[in-house]
């Protein structure tokens, strides 16, 4: 298990976390921007798919202990990724996961800083006069339970008991005798949670604003790198910031891993599904008068991987960015598997196979059971919204040589995450042309949720009591942060377009570097040659097919 990595392994030293590639900061910006977003939780699942599905487990006080969305995807990700004894991650094609995670430290670290000040105003100006606070907790539970309800009588009563409850605290503070401690401590008890309240907007608003800021930034492609000062240990002795430095680093070895995971009609996970099949199979007879030399499927391999590496040049001045070829070992897991296991042993380094093992698996593992080899030229597009991967496997039984060619393809984010905040506004009429309207800004944080934010204040240093009296996101397993919320290329009509055409080009040059091995091998190769023009001309009009669901 990639759990099983000792500490050490990653190198000693405090290192800056650095931002992904360039051209990977649009997935990445817009999955670390949920972690600023302050929506509610359950709007997530709108970006729920066909395969990964996260879910929200209520709490059992939700409505006064809820989290809004930013602080349960700050909580769920960091839990899942940077939590000692978690389970395999699935690698995050198109998108640098490192910085994520970052940015949800980053939201986590502003919203303690807010908790900070709110639990000293709550202690202040509520746990000193405890009655008058659960009081006015009391009044406001039961507004909020009536404004939920559907019916509009229901819903003005909650409202007409908040302002009977502050007339009658006016009228109690009129009535006392103004002499002894107890009238003043009485007085102070209706008025000190109020006054607290609107010191606790205050500081609620500031925090709002700021998040949404830096939401912003980063779907605008301008935000800058996230704070993370407790990732970068001062001293030898602060085990708490060497230990988050180290997940920090596991995670993104883990994420360079050359080990991926079939688990059947869900394709490989997180390259998406497998839309398209393509297979040259012919059997392997010598030229006149010759004998073939022998060779194995790794000299096939190998001069495809050279073949692969020159796809970005090209006669026209125009043509395919560059590609990352790469070997893979393939584990097959089951479809419904809620986890992967990565290999481990005296062959496998910082969660890579080594190549002499890769080379030992490409020749002897091709039938029956273990792991198998896959040659991928990957290619990410749209600034990591769409990924194309097309893998290419060798085989040799008996006398045939099987080249089959198979199309990946992993869609955007969902817009969900692309989305900006928006103002919150109302419309109300005109004072004096009242048959006209105008709309007004309203505060990013009503009363609700300032109340909401002040009690779960003082418990932010006990996340699983949060968890359990508000509820928490429940990620889908196995976890990858890219394709647990992708979409598929085929509603875009450009990605469709680009996934569709970068298979020709692919697969004639891998049946290019085929039959050149053929040839220097002393092989007839006009079969594989006939079969290679019959595969080229129909891929010219490729459609997408769920190529791994067979009507069996």
């Amino acid at each position: 298990m990639g759990a099983a990595v000792t500490i050490g392994s990653f190198g000693p030293g405090a290192q800056i976390p650095l931002q992904g590639g360039d051209a990977q900061t649009a997935a990445t910006h817009a999955l670390a921007s949920a972690a600023y977003r302050d929506s509610p939780v359950e709007t997530i699942l709108e970006a729920n798919n066909e395969w990964h599905k996260s879910t929200v487990k209520e709490g059992k006080w939700k409505k006064l202990f809820r989290p809004d969305l930013g602080e349960a995807f700050s909580r769920a990700v960091q839990v899942r990724m940077l939590g000692g004894a978690r389970k395999p991650l699935i690698q995050s094609f198109g998108a640098d996961p490192q910085p994520v995670v970052e940015h949800c430290l980053a939201a986590t670290g502003i919203r303690k800083q807010r908790d900070v000040k709110l639990t000293l105003v709550t202690f202040f100006f509520g746990v000193l006069f405890l009655p008058g606070l659960l009081l006015w907790l009391g009044v406001i539970q039961l507004r909020r339970t009536a404004a939920g309800s559907e019916n509009k009588r229901t819903s003005a009563v909650g409202t007409a008991l908040l302002v009977a409850a502050g007339l009658f605290a006016f009228l109690v503070l009129l009535k006392l005798p103004f002499d002894g401690l107890l009238p003043t401590y009485l007085r102070a008890m209706i008025v000190a949670p109020v006054a607290g309240w609107f010191l606790a907007r205050r500081i609620c608003e500031r925090t709002a604003q700021d998040l949404r800021e830096r939401w912003t930034a980063l779907l605008s492609g301008g935000g800058l790198g996230a704070a993370v000062p407790e990732a970068v240990p001062k001293d030898p002795t602060e085990k708490t910031a060497e230990e988050l430095r180290v997940n920090l680093e596991k995670l993104s070895a883990e994420q360079q891993s050359n080990v991926v995971f079939y688990a059947g009609p869900k394709g490989i996970l997180g390259m998406g599904t497998r839309w398209g099949s393509w297979t040259l199979a012919e059997e392997l007879v010598p030229r006149d008068g010759k004998e073939i030399h022998d060779f194995r499927a790794w000299d096939v391999v190998r001069q495809i991987h050279t073949e692969l590496t020159l796809l970005e040049r090209g006669a026209l001045k125009t043509g395919f960015p560059k590609p990352t070829v790469k070997h893979w070992i393939v584990s097959p897991v089951g479809e419904g598997a809620d986890e992967v296991a990565r290999p481990e042993g005296e062959n496998i380094v910082h969660f890579q196979v080594k190549p002499h093992e890769i080379q030992r698996i490409c020749n002897d593992q091709q039938f029956g059971s273990g792991n198998r080899h896959y040659l991928g030229v990957q290619f990410t597009l749209w600034d990591g919204q769409l990924v194309l991967t097309m893998m290419v496997t060798v085989t040799s039984l008996h006398h045939t040589l099987r080249v089959e060619v198979t199309g990946h393809a992993l869609g955007p984010v969902h817009g969900l995450f692309t989305t900006k905040p928006k103002a919150k506004t109302k419309e109300v009429s005109k004072t004096v042309r009242f048959w006209e309207t105008r709309e007004i800004s309203l505060p990013l944080t009503d009363t609700d949720d300032v109340v909401r934010q002040a009690v779960r204040a003082p418990l932010t240093w006990l996340p699983p009591v949060l968890d359990f009296l508000g509820g928490k996101l429940v990620l889908p397993e196995p976890f990858g942060l890219r394709h647990a919320w992708a979409g598929q290329p085929w509603r875009h009509r450009f990605m469709a377009d680009d996934a569709i055409r970068a298979a020709t080009p692919v697969l004639r040059a891998v049946h290019a570097a085929t039959i050149r091995v053929l040839d220097e091998h002393n092989v007839d190769t006009e079969r594989f040659s006939a079969r290679s023009l019959v595969l080229g001309g129909g891929v010219q009009e490729p459609g997408p097919k769920k190529a791994d669901i067979y009507d069996a």
